[in-house]
């Protein structure tokens, strides 16, 4: 899982909503492992906004380690300056946004040793009417290409599928959650295409355009990016692991 506490302009201090929250997050009991990541807005040079979120990240983790108990590595602390930027800087609230720290909190595990993450039944399975809005449904066969936004070619017919019911439905409003696989060093992968760090918004983002392509307009659809903090298998051994985690999810919110 992943919480984000946020910081001023400028400033690497901690709020007291930010330490209300690392509070909680030190009081976790399973055995589990931190890594800390601070991040910028683009405001400043890149090496002032690299010691910035250093500072960040080094104030969260000071933090943290005079909290956390025994059960609770805090295995990395990593400034990434303004070089990953996961959302535009086009507005104040997204340059808020980029100013924070992420803590990735990940379970301990015995060599050899895997977790299967929560599966969901197709959007095909049942009838329109049967269906309850806050559900989350799966997209069987749409799969990504590594590192990349295009779906794998099997994927075309369930995605023609799902644009006739949304056509034939248009009550129906939805929302596509993109993931990804494998990059636990961020909280989303690169897009290589884009060369933006947020692959899994740009995943589901294109299965919104495919949609609008096809006469489902635009306000019905939502794209949002997960990131890898639902992984189907976790961690990945083979490629057919890697596959099953590059996917987009739909979330129905409203018939």
């Amino acid at each position: 899982m992943l919480t984000s506490v946020y910081f001023d302009y400028d400033s690497y201090k901690l709020t007291k909503d930010s330490q209300r929250k690392l509070d909680s997050l030190s009081q976790l009991k399973s055995n589990l492992k931190f890594k800390i990541f601070g991040n910028c807005d683009v405001s400043g040079s890149s090496e002032y906004n690299k010691k910035l979120s250093e500072n960040r990240a080094n104030a969260v983790g000071k933090y943290l380690q005079s909290k956390i108990k025994n059960n609770i590595n805090l295995e990395s602390v990593t400034g990434l300056g303004k070089e990953k930027q996961i959302n535009d800087n086009s507005t104040e609230e997204l340059r808020r946004k980029n100013r924070r720290v992420d803590v990735f909190v990940d379970l301990i595990m015995a060599k050899g040793e895997m977790k299967s993450g929560k599966t969901f039944e197709s959007f095909f399975s049942k009838k329109v009417s049967e269906m309850k809005v806050g559900e989350t449904y799966s997209l069987p066969n749409v799969n990504f290409v590594g590192g990349r936004h295009i779906w794998l070619s099997k994927g075309d017919k369930v995605l023609a599928k799902l644009a006739d019911i949304l056509k034939n439905n248009p009550s129906l409003e939805v929302e596509l959650q993109g993931h990804i696989c494998c990059d636990y060093d961020n909280f989303d992968g690169e897009d290589l295409d884009l060369k933006t760090f947020n692959l899994s918004f740009t995943r589901a983002n294109a299965i919104k355009e495919f949609l609008e392509k096809q006469g489902v307009k635009s306000e019905r659809i939502k794209a949002v990016g997960m990131g890898h903090l639902n992984p189907v298998t976790y961690p990945e051994r083979t490629e057919e692991d890697f596959v099953k985690n590059r996917r987009v999810e739909i979330v129905l919110l409203k018939k």
